[in-house]
């Protein structure tokens, strides 16, 4: 399992068990009442569920900017492109390019042991560029369910044509921040700080099929293979 599917489905696992402790706060929409476990457990389940698909999605910055992710399975693995760079991880490698200058440059890395958990930080540069990823939204409403004091309201939206679930989220550990999940488990879309970053992305394109170039390094690439015995 790729490096982001494996972090992913840690935090939606550490989000219900944190929950079934501290136990369910109830807020409000629209006259609709719906427990705070309920409305975590919901987005942390499609979120768990888009996981097992195979899907690319594109996603407009502001700027004019874009980003993407794309993921495939038989074997796992997912790559995320982002305004000056792009992240893959496979099976085999972790592969890290920054694509500013006329020829990309890429170094490959040992990935993941099958079934450890990595950090949150391997999605580090991508944050910065832009693109918020699925694990580090699932942290913060793990932040924002286990904080006593946060508001959070529910909404439903349609981003791209596909319904989504969305959650607008005011609270002092997390920081303040909207976001929403599609029906299939996609991130539809994210607005607000991110490691103290302005961020505001949102789905423009979903495809069930990809492209298998995707989770190569760019064409011309200088790769530099980091992996031991790598060369």
């Amino acid at each position: 399992m790729p490096a982001a599917s494996t972090t992913l489905r840690m935090l939606a696992v550490s989000v219900i068990a944190s929950l079934t402790v501290t136990g369910c706060q109830t807020f409000e929409d629209a006259g609709v009442a719906m427990g705070r476990s309920d409305l975590v457990n919901d987005l942390a389940a499609r979120l768990d569920r888009a996981l097992e698909l195979t899907y690319s999605a594109d996603y407009q910055l502001p700027g004019g900017q874009r980003a993407a992710i794309v993921q495939a399975q038989d074997p796992a693995r997912s790559t995320y492109t982002y305004p000056g760079g792009q992240l893959t991880v496979t099976p085999e490698a972790i592969t890290r390019c920054a694509t500013t200058a006329a020829r990309p440059q890429c170094t490959l890395i040992t990935p993941p042991t099958p079934g450890s958990k990595p950090t949150v930080t391997l999605f580090g540069e991508a944050n910065q560029q832009g693109l918020v990823t699925p694990p580090v939204v699932v942290g913060l409403l793990t932040a924002a369910a286990l904080d006593p004091q946060a508001v959070i309201r529910q909404s439903d939206t349609t981003v791209a044509g596909h319904h989504a679930a969305c959650v607008a989220v005011q609270s002092s550990s997390s920081g303040d921040f909207t976001a929403c999940v599609t029906t299939e488990g996609v991130l539809g879309s994210f607005t607000g700080p991110v490691d103290g970053k302005p961020m505001d992305l949102a789905l423009s394109n979903y495809s069930a099929t990809v492209d298998e170039g995707a989770f190569d390094p760019p064409a011309g690439a200088d790769v530099v293979d980091r992996r031991p015995g790598g060369s």
